[in-house]
């Protein structure tokens, strides 16, 4: 569930065409204090996240840790990424042409966070992390969604 806060964060935030490290701060101490708590939140940052143009790394950083925190420690099992949740991790980084770098990074730092993580989150996270370091004129996404 998304809140009403959530909501006004991302609404300015796409509005203003930029995340500052203030806007992080607000977000951090204010409107998700408890870090994510939901699919529906981890979402809505992640495409925040590939929808404004201009976003300060800090940003960047802070939904690495919590879309980690919450895939990792959030959902149960407990330290385990099973198939269903890998499926859903990969098409919300993946979105409709490929995961930003710090999409690879989610999927990356999850793997390697986690006790156990899905063969397809795994083949995700190598082709994320190699095909968001190819140069942009040769990049021809093919991820392992869902299995």
């Amino acid at each position: 569930m998304i809140t009403l806060s959530l909501q006004h964060f991302c609404n300015h935030t796409q509005s203003a065409g930029a995340i500052t490290e203030s806007d992080v701060r607000r977000l951090v101490r204010h409107v998700l204090p408890d870090g994510i708590t939901s699919r529906d939140e981890a979402d809505m940052l992640i495409a925040l996240e590939r929808a404004v143009p201009q976003v300060d790394r800090s940003f960047g950083d802070f939904l690495i840790q919590a879309v980690v925190d919450f895939a990792v420690w959030g959902e149960r099992p407990t330290g385990r990424i099973e198939r269903e949740t890998a499926a859903w991790l990969a098409g919300s980084l993946a979105g409709r042409t490929g995961p930003t770098p710090v999409g690879a990074r989610i999927a990356v730092e999850i793997v390697r966070e986690a006790h156990a993580s899905a063969e397809n989150l795994t083949v995700f996270a190598l082709e994320a992390n190699r095909w968001t370091r190819q140069p942009t004129e040769i990049r021809r996404p093919v991820f392992a969604l869902a299995a």
